[in-house]
């Protein structure tokens, strides 16, 4: 995780009942970095570096359901509020009364939850593609339901086992179709209702969406064996749980108030630029970092520019909050 590959070995601590796999560089103030779907600790590799040269501790789990924490718990125990007790307990167990969260895709949800939750906790919250999304109507699943339809992902993963059966497949195609940079415009992507939907094959299946590669070959393998290990099915418990989340945020301040950064990349076809419009009404504290050229998987596709971002933010508003 410090430019060595593989990374050595990873810390193990038990926390909110579970085996939780981390790993911990540096030496300052704390900033845990939090990865999406489907993803490892080892998403970071590539911002460990410049976050300890900058005088920061840095913290980088594996989460519940992947990488060598794994599986663990029932279906309700990846509840968001569950989830955010598991960082919440590591950092007990680590000592540390307040850090700064970073998160991309669903490590995103997770780092917007930890602070509007765990305020006293987080000195402020970065997030990568994945904005706050205020409480609607209805939960995700059903809101994708009716905007995408049935083959979208979010919703074919709700079926227990039928994710898992079409990743688990051809582990090397989910991720080197996966891992790449976008092969059309988002404009592109509206323009054909198939692909729009964001079917499941979306995930290493769908070569008219993917360009480039942003791993190699030996990163690759990385997520290949991890998930080989584990299954899909811990991950995607996380999607599993849209409608408990729901219903857990009924009552809830729908308000983050601590100093956020906001990081949008220009061509992500999960999670566009216009789905962060509005959140300063929910973010009141909230500043936007826009990374031209770049999809889905930002701290890969652009690494120095999202290390610059991350470092200078977090120097000007995490060291004092």
């Amino acid at each position: 995780m410090t430019g060595d590959f593989p990374p050595r070995p990873p810390l193990r601590a038990t926390a909110n009942g579970i085996n939780i796999a981390y790993h911990d560089y540096g030496a300052g103030p704390a900033v845990f970095l939090l990865h999406g779907f489907p993803g490892l600790s080892f998403d970071w590799c590539r911002q460990v570096p410049a976050l300890v040269a900058a005088g920061w501790r840095v913290v980088v789990p594996d989460l519940r359901g992947s990488g060598e924490t794994g599986p663990q718990g029932d279906l309700s125990d990846y509840a968001m509020r569950n989830l955010c007790r598991d960082v919440i307990g590591l950092m007990d167990v680590l000592g540390l009364p307040r850090a700064a969260m970073v998160g991309h895709d669903f490590g995103g949800v997770l780092a917007w939850a930890l602070g509007r939750d765990h305020t006293d906790r987080v000195a402020a919250v970065a997030s990568l593609n994945t904005p706050y999304t205020r409480r609607t109507a209805l939960d995700l699943a059903e809101t994708m339901r009716r905007h995408k339809g049935e083959s979208n992902y979010m919703v074919v993963f709700q079926s227990p086992g039928v994710g898992e059966a079409i990743l688990e497949s051809d582990m090397e195609r989910t991720f080197r179709g996966t891992f790449r940079k976008p092969a059309m415009t988002l404009a592109d992507l509206r323009a054909d209702a198939r692909l729009n939907a964001l079917p499941v094959t979306v995930f290493g299946r769908e070569p008219a969406l993917m360009g480039d590669p942003i791993v190699d070959e030996a990163e690759l393998a990385v997520y290949a064996a991890a998930f080989r290990r584990t299954g899909f099915a811990g991950a995607i418990n996380w999607y599993r749980n849209f409608h408990r989340n729901w219903l857990d945020t009924e009552n809830t301040a729908d308000v983050v108030p601590v100093p956020s950064l906001m990081v949008v990349a220009d061509n992500d076809i999960f999670l566009p630029p216009e789905t962060t419009r509005g959140m300063e009404r929910h973010v009141p504290d909230l500043e936007y970092a826009f990374i031209e050229n770049c999809g889905h998987w930002t701290q890969r596709e652009q690494p120095g520019r999202v290390n610059a971002i991350l470092v200078e933010w977090l120097n000007r508003r995490a060291r004092l909050a």
